[in-house]
Formats: C-alpha cells, structure tokens, sequence
C-alpha cells in the first residue's frame, strides 16, 4: 500500500504504507502510535506491580478502588483541554509537552511512601492518558475518509498495545531490578524510572519529527494561510458548538462502555488472576497481559470494518457496525465474570476483549465525520468520555460488598444497554451525501 497518492482537495493520504516514514503521513503515523504506546507503559506501568505495593503501603479494598479512580479520573479534565489545544496550536507542540511534562510524575512515583502521595502521584500520571486524543486528532487531519477509521484504530490499539505489555514487561524489570540486589520496595520504584525516560525522550522525537499537517507546522501555515488563523481563533467557538451536539455526548457513552472497560481491565486484571485463582505475580501479569495484546490487530479490525460499512452503506453503516460490536462486548464481559476455570476465563476474556478494542475502533470510524470543524474538541469529548466510564467502573469496584466478579457482571449488563445509544447518533442527508462525494474522491485517488 502507497501513501504517495493524495486526496488533491485537501492533502490527505489515501493509502497507509506501513514500510514508509518518508511522507509526513506516514511519520505521524508511526511515531503517534509509538508515543501513545509509551504513553499507556507509563500510565500502567504500576498496575502489575499492586500487589507488591499494596503489601508495602497496606492498602484496603476501598484505597485500590480510589487509586484506579484516580489514575483515569484526572484524564477525563486533560482530554477536554488536549482537544482544544490541538485545534488552538496544533497536536505537535501538544503531544511533545505532554510526554516531557507526563514523564515527571512517572519517574517520580517510587518517592511515595504512603496511600496519600500514591494517591496524589498516580493521579498526576492520568494527565499523560490525554495523548490518546491528539493520536486520533493527528491521524484524522493526516488521512481521508476512506482509510481514516483504519488509521485512527491502528495508531490508537496499537498504542493501547502498551497497555497489554507492560503488564507483562514491567514485572520483568521489577524482577531484573531484584536480580541486582534490591528487595521488593526498592525494585518497585526503579522499575517506574524506565518508562519514565523513554517518554521524555519521546517527546523530543515528537517534536523533532513530526508536523502539524500534511501541509507543514500550524505556525508556519497560519502565517501565510489566512485561513489558519480564522481556523485557530474559531476553536473555542467549535469546542462549545461540539458540546451542544447531543450526537458527541451519545459518542462520549458509547466509548465509556468499551475504551472505560479496557481502562478498568487494565487496572485490576492481574490481580483479579492473583486472588480469583492464586497465581503468582509474574504469571498473572503474563495472562493479564494477552487482554491488552489483542489491541495489535483487535482495534484495527474494528477500524477497518467501520470504513468498509462506511463505504458500502455510509454514515449508517458505520454507526450500525459500532452497535453490533458493542453490544456483543456486553455479553463477552457477562460470559467472562461468570468463569470459574482458569482456562475458561483465559478464553472469555480474549473474546471479550476482541470485542472491547473493535467497539473503540468503530466509535473512532464514527468520530471524524460529527463535525469537521472541531475534530479536536469532538475527539477530546469522547475520548473524555472513556475515562468517565472507567470513573464510573472504578467506583463500583471500590465498594467492600460488591466483588470483582459482581461488578464485572454488572457492568457487562450496563455495556449491553449502552450499545441502543448508538441508535441517537444520527446524520443529516446533506452529511451523508457530502460524506458519499468525499469518498467518491478518496476512492478514485486510491
């Protein structure tokens, strides 16, 4: 696949060509999935490595249910801000101060000695969940219509791939950490040192690397383009008409039951495998880890399809692709809660988690057609709205009476719900008939 052929009206690639970083299209594509990639290591990186910490600090059911409501609650605010700043000053400059800024908290956590600074160091390393939104808002204005919801699902599961590794990694290097003679409360926070420096030095290749458009930086494009300078000035205006938008908030529920479902699994997988079935840190890490690793191709798949109903039935097809997979998730997570088998519940959740990342996939198929003026505030809204579901999870997980095996149950009944709400989330004839013609374009120059 080329991604030399453009869409001629507004420079946009047609193709994804994963073997080239010479078009900016195609360098986007790579370094955003690889820093959103880190980005997830680094806000996940502690998650395998509760149970040491919870011996270490002596935290209750309640305190573990607080810091996984921290770590995502504090991404919902930075989300909305994020999506306003790439449509403001562009996402290169975002997403470069947001992964230097975002590797403090990271390298800095192993100073914590009690639940309070955990507590307050886990919530500052949410912030750093926020690059999600300028990975979609970056692939979005890179590649047209034909191929955006494949690129936006790849270089986001790709990203949350990282999700997956480090539940696996990260116990590595805890255990190298022990190798070289430091006990359990000393490896812990070395090992968070290391995503630590690769985000900073992300960022610097961020910056390096990478332009705002296929047309160059917002800096330099707003001085000689009149129009990006009406384009910068009028975010705020496009960020408020996005809230208006009952379609955004249906959007913003929707990714709340799929992305604040992989949020949740992500925090409390490893040790739900530790107490449910008495495995060791290191084992449950490893199977903890094939929830996340499903974003290699899960999310993509969710993507691609979405463009291919996109392109065959139009906006509708894409809203109805994002329901059927939706829906399925809720019964893959009922099915998954109720296994009692390690094999058995090894199988259900990969099959829930195929559905989960294809749900997310299809939502981002859907997200850069609601309104073309605000990509980044639309994008921030509903990758917000992520985070809140996974708020909401968070606080049904902390409560003593309610089991994790409970509250897995329950929130797969509140997914299968959630999936009609795709049903609100409709198109205007003149959106879809714009939509079909600017197909027509992509498919041509394809």
């Amino acid at each position: 696949m080329s991604t030399s052929t453009k869409n001629p009206t507004v420079g946009k690639a047609t193709k994804i060509n994963l073997f080239s970083f010479k078009a900016p299209h195609m360098r986007v594509f790579h370094i955003t999935w690889l820093s959103f990639f880190l980005c997830f290591f680094g806000w996940f990186g502690v998650a395998p490595l509760m149970g040491v910490i919870r011996e270490e600090l002596m935290l209750s059911k309640a305190q573990i249910g607080n810091i996984i409501i921290s770590s995502v609650a504090i991404t919902i605010f930075a989300r909305l801000l994020i999506g306003y700043l790439c449509d403001r000053i562009g996402p290169r400059i975002t997403y470069a101060a947001l992964l230097i800024l975002g590797s403090i908290p990271v390298m800095l956590i192993g100073l914590s000695n009690s639940y309070e600074s955990f507590l307050l160091f886990r919530l500052a390393i949410g912030v750093i969940g926020a690059s999600f939104v300028i990975t979609q808002y970056h692939t979005s204005v890179m590649f047209a219509p034909n191929v955006v919801g494949t690129a936006n699902a790849t270089t986001a599961g790709w990203g949350n791939l990282g999700g997956g590794v480090t539940q696996m990694v990260m116990p590595l290097i805890f255990s190298a950490f022990i190798g070289l003679g430091y006990i359990n409360t000393e490896a812990w926070r070395y090992a968070m040192v290391v995503p630590g420096i690769a985000l900073l030095i992300m960022g610097f290749i961020y910056y390096k690397f990478t332009t705002d458009t296929p047309e160059g930086n917002l800096v330099d494009l707003k001085k000689n383009n009149p129009e990006y300078q009406i384009k910068a000035k009028s975010a705020k205006g496009s960020f408020a008409a996005a809230l208006k938008d009952y379609r955004v908030w249906g959007l913003f529920l929707i990714y709340g039951a799929c992305f604040g479902i992989e949020l949740t699994i992500n925090n409390i997988a490893a040790i739900y495998y530790t107490d449910n079935f008495s495995l060791d840190i290191k084992t449950a890490g490893l199977i903890a880890g094939l929830f996340g690793l499903m974003n290699l191709f899960a999310r993509s798949l969710g993507g691609y399809f979405g463009d291919k109903f996109g392109i065959k039935f139009g906006l509708r097809g894409r809203v109805l692709f994002l329901f059927t997979v939706l829906f399925i998730e809720g019964l893959a997570l009922i099915v998954f809660s109720q296994m009692t088998s390690l094999v058995l519940a090894i199988s259900s959740m990969i099959v829930f988690s195929l559905f989960v990342q294809m749900s997310e996939g299809a939502t981002f198929s859907v997200v850069p057609f609601v309104n073309k003026k605000a990509v980044g505030a639309v994008s921030g809204i509903v990758g917000a709205g992520g985070n809140a579901g996974a708020v909401m999870a968070g606080f049904l997980l902390k409560m003593e009476n309610v089991s994790y095996t409970d509250a897995l149950l329950y929130l797969g009944i509140a997914v299968s719900l959630i999936s009609l709400v795709t049903f609100a989330v409709r198109f205007t004839e003149e959106a879809e008939a714009e939509a079909s013609k600017e197909m027509e374009v992509s498919l041509k120059v394809a």
